[in-house]
């Protein structure tokens, strides 16, 4: 059986972490290496991950609820872009955002919940993310009755969740946490605005080499972020191994009287970083 997947939820990508990054790793590595190699490369992963997200729920399937936008071929496995799109029409109702990489070794990549300040247009929400192997990604969103959509996109990738990280561990914990806030005044409307988060984080999957010691790293990661507009929330997120090294995630907001955005973000080692983007951009 590969790493996690018999682990449920969010809860699954954290403990799964922890247990790679408390020794014996190799060994789960070798037979997360081996089980991949066994199993068919189209085994249908999705029914279990469904069954531990959503139990036996009804998800209506390519219905427009919910659309996404993912590279038929990655240029880099480690670094794939996504976008996901919740119309104007039903922006309101939509309470939750998921997406599901179902052949990476933690399907569960990223959850989002929504806030008052998420606004009544079109959300859009694109982030990068890690594909370990050619895989079917999936956006599901959950509204406010239960019900449930879904869109799926098949991605070419591999490796990426083993992929070197693109900075010395050294040189990535000096920049641990910096992290910067931007706001779109290209793409602003009286509805809705956009603005762009990014900080400095090697997001380790638990899974890459060192390549100087020869040692596996020990998992770390944003753990949960949470994004408000004048002091009310536009989402919440619970992150994963799957999100790329220095996570960039860009949203929609409807605006407010003065516009600040404020960000607070957490790894999986406790550590708490901020930022705040005024309308004036202090």
């Amino acid at each position: 059986m590969r790493i996690c997947n018999s682990i449920s939820g969010l809860a699954g990508v954290a403990l799964c972490a922890s247990v790679l990054a408390l020794g014996g790793i190799a060994p789960l590595v070798l037979i997360a290496d081996t089980a991949m190699a066994q199993a068919p490369v189209d085994e249908d992963m999705w029914p279990g991950i469904r069954k531990e997200l959503y139990a036996q729920r009804p998800i209506a399937e390519e219905d427009g609820e919910v659309t996404l936008e993912a590279p038929v071929r990655a240029e880099d496995a480690a670094i794939v872009p996504i976008t996901m799109h919740i119309p104007a029409r039903v922006a309101a109702q939509a309470k939750g955002l998921t997406l599901v990489i179902e052949k990476n070794p933690a399907p569960i990549a990223v959850s989002f919940n929504f806030g008052p300040a998420a606004g009544t247009g079109e959300r859009v929400i694109s982030t990068r993310v890690r594909v370990d192997m050619y895989s079917n990604v999936r956006a599901i969103v959950e509204m406010n009755d239960g019900t449930l959509h879904m869109a799926t996109k098949f991605v070419k990738a591999a490796g990426g969740c083993s992929a070197p990280a693109l900075k010395d561990a050294e040189e990535a914990l000096a920049q641990l946490g910096k992290m910067k806030v931007r706001v779109n005044g290209a793409n602003q409307s009286p509805s809705m605005q956009e603005a762009q988060v990014m900080i400095r984080h090697p997001n380790y999957s638990g899974m890459q080499m060192n390549q100087l010691t020869g040692l596996y790293i020990p998992a770390k990661y944003v753990q949960s972020m949470e994004v408000k507009r004048d002091n009310e929330v536009v989402f919440t997120m619970e992150g994963g191994i799957s999100l790329s090294e220095n996570p960039n995630i860009r949203f929609t907001y409807a605006p407010g009287t003065n516009n600040e955005i404020e960000v607070t973000a957490k790894d999986t080692d406790g550590s708490v970083f901020t930022a705040r983007q005024s309308a004036k951009g202090s």
